[in-house]
């Protein structure tokens, strides 16, 4: 089958593609490999080539989706049966620092896909959302649970899945949403909490907890991957929102206390909350298991262990630690 995936060289994005591989796909892949303005180019730069290791490039377009010229030209080369939209500016902060910017990939960049999906009759588009739609909830937060997003990383996601429900509405493309939620591992760049947390603990540094008993559903890189690949290729998604987490919250605290433990130093600061943020808990996943057999497999415990792990044999974080 023809896939393209837009942001195929972020975290999550190079291991839908790599799974895709496997399975015997045609892959092809946007990314502009962009540093967002805020994350070091150096770090960029060594992560992109890690990711790469790890894919086969031979379907790869340094193209911004924000260019609707060069958006039809790949699929008009590659005539993907199935659209896999991750490339978005990835989180709240990087929104915030340019929301000139935010909103014109998340917006003009997701009308351009959704226009070329329509005219070279892509089957399905997946569309990658986020909890942040959501705004504040408690745990088991279901998919019809109405959305109140807070800030405009949350709005504009959003606002992109009803433009993909109308097209579906307008055009027949069919579609399947994923909510992910704090996604974290291997290949992550240092600017996420998790990341944050672990590396000023193995530099024996300051962990700031922002509230205490903020929750966040904790989702490993492999998990979030397996489930958006299952989604995007099951007959029983179409046109339905999943959420895509290891649905277990765990409070901030914890998770600062656990890098703590596992890297041996470091101390803690609690803050306030942040008030750019959402209290979040967890997420119900129990359609995902029912319609594609989703399974999480990765606690946080395994997870943070196995993202320490590779953090301290980095090529690029382990000099950064000493």
């Amino acid at each position: 089958m023809n896939i393209l995936v837009t942001g195929g060289l972020g975290l999550i994005g190079h291991n839908v593609v790599r799974r895709l591989q496997d399975q015997g796909h045609i892959v092809s892949i946007m990314d502009i490999q962009t540093n967002y303005g805020i994350i070091p180019q150096s770090e960029i730069d060594y992560l992109i080539e890690e990711r790469i290791k790890k894919i086969n490039l031979s379907g790869y377009y340094k193209y911004d989706i924000c260019d609707s010229y060069a958006v039809n030209k790949v699929f008009n080369i590659e005539q993907p049966e199935i659209v896999i939209h991750m490339a978005s500016f990835p989180r709240q902060k990087v929104v915030n620092a340019n929301p000139a910017a935010g909103s014109r990939v998340m917006s003009e960049g997701l009308l351009n896909l959704l226009e070329a999906s329509r005219d070279y009759d892509t089957r399905k588009f997946v569309y990658i959302s986020s909890s942040m739609v959501y705004g504040d909830f408690v745990d088991d937060v279901t998919e019809d649970q109405e959305c109140r997003p807070q800030g405009q990383y949350g709005i504009m996601k959003l606002a992109g899945e009803w433009l993909v429900r109308d097209y579906s509405r307008r055009d027949n493309i069919v579609h399947t949403i994923i909510r992910p939620s704090a996604v974290y591992g291997p290949l992550d760049v240092e600017d996420r909490v998790i990341a944050k947390f672990m590396l000023a603990a193995m530099r024996g540094g300051i962990l700031n907890v922002n509230g205490a008993n903020e929750t966040l559903d904790f989702t490993y890189v492999d998990d979030a991957a397996d489930g958006i690949v299952a989604a995007a290729l099951s007959l029983n998604t179409d046109n339905k929102t999943y959420n895509i987490t290891k649905s277990h919250s765990r409070t901030l605290l914890e998770a600062a206390q656990l890098a703590l433990k596992l890297a041996g130093g470091g101390t803690l600061l609690v803050k306030d909350k942040d008030a750019d943020f959402p209290s979040r808990g967890a997420l119900n996943i129990d359609a995902a298991r029912r319609d594609f057999g989703f399974d999480p497999k990765v606690d946080v415990e395994q997870g943070f262990e196995k993202y320490y792990e590779w953090l301290k044999n980095s090529l690029y974080w382990a000099p950064k630690t000493v």
